[in-house]
């Protein structure tokens, strides 16, 4: 009977088809858990990232994390698989007693604690966004210093000529071309450097502490790149509280196209970074290194949102 239902060796058709009337006769169901045995397989995909909640989840807990993770659901539900979200920090409780058939983490930092946990686990590992210095590990290459370098572009465009930079301490991928993307914009256009590096931890409120200063101390600032949305939110609200409007005085960009982006008073131009599609390849080169199969993926281009919190008035 279980060759039947496994489709592993031949049955013969009108054998299978009594088999099968048989058995929705009887209300029978094959064993998911007989059947993972014998294929060594869970049927369970997992998601991580070692970001903190209050970037990767963002306002309302609809952020990069959250909208990564409902689209790499649904990819995962296309394809009879589960996929569970799981804690950042590897001693969590209780994860070490759940089995996944591989993992998806999400912009990995540098020797990140999630990459030795699973690596240790020996469960297949892909990557959105590429891990610094690990070529080995599948990713899909989110293109982060393109975006950065649209984004510093149209505000030059824009009539900027003193443009700062907030970019995350943590060595991601994304903070480590975001910050080359800058450098080569004020090396390309002049002026000094004014980049500021900042911890994920309470983001917005150190972002709002750290553009209080920047902006006191240099009043000839016109704009600001933020490589994390949370870090925009935090500089929108330093500069409303000094009386700097936006964009007349000081105009400002962010990385991220999500909730904060998009209800900040003013409106904050960002990157639609194309992520319902990079989590969809990012399920399928899991598929795949769970296959034996080990590649690396570029994402789409991403696209340039532009929004009141930039435009130079005519």
């Amino acid at each position: 009977m279980s060759h039947a239902f496994s489709g592993r060796r031949h049955v013969d058709p009108e054998t299978a088809k009594r088999i099968q009337a048989l058995a929705d006769q009887m209300g029978y169901h094959p064993s998911s858990m007989a059947r993972a045995l014998r294929s060594g397989r869970t049927g369970v995909i997992a998601l991580a990232s070692s970001m903190p909640f209050a970037v990767a989840a963002g306002p309302s807990r609809l952020g990069f994390l959250m909208e990564i993770a409902a689209s790499a659901a649904m990819s995962a539900l296309t394809r009879d698989l589960a996929l569970c979200l799981i804690p950042p920090h590897p001693a969590a409780q209780g994860k070490g007693s759940v089995s996944f058939d591989g993992v998806i983490l999400v912009e990995p930092m540098r020797d990140d604690p999630l990459v030795a946990y699973f690596e240790q686990r020996k469960t297949p590992i892909v990557s959105i966004g590429t891990v610094p210095d690990r070529p080995d590990i599948p990713a899909v290459n989110i293109r982060s210093r393109e975006t950065a370098a649209l984004l510093l572009d149209h505000l030059a465009q824009q009539g900027c000529h003193r443009v700062a930079a907030l970019i995350g301490s943590a060595p991601r991928t994304s903070q480590i071309e975001s910050a080359a993307a800058y450098e080569a914009f004020v090396t390309r256009f002049g002026g000094p450097s004014q980049l500021v590096r900042m911890g994920e931890e309470e983001a917005e409120d150190t972002a709002y502490q750290e553009t209080l200063q920047l902006l006191r101390a240099n009043p000839s600032i016109d704009g600001i790149f933020a490589a994390i949305d949370a870090f925009a939110s935090g500089a929108m609200r330093a500069a409303q509280e000094l009386g700097w409007t936006v964009p007349d005085r000081l105009r400002l960009v962010t990385r991220y196209d999500g909730v904060r982006a998009k209800l900040s008073q003013p409106p904050l131009t960002a990157v639609d970074l194309h992520l319902p599609a990079i989590a969809e390849k990012a399920v399928h080169l899991l598929l795949d290194q769970i296959e034996g199969s080990s590649r690396m993926i570029e994402a789409d281009l991403p696209e340039l949102i532009v929004r009141r919190s930039s435009q130079r008035r005519s």
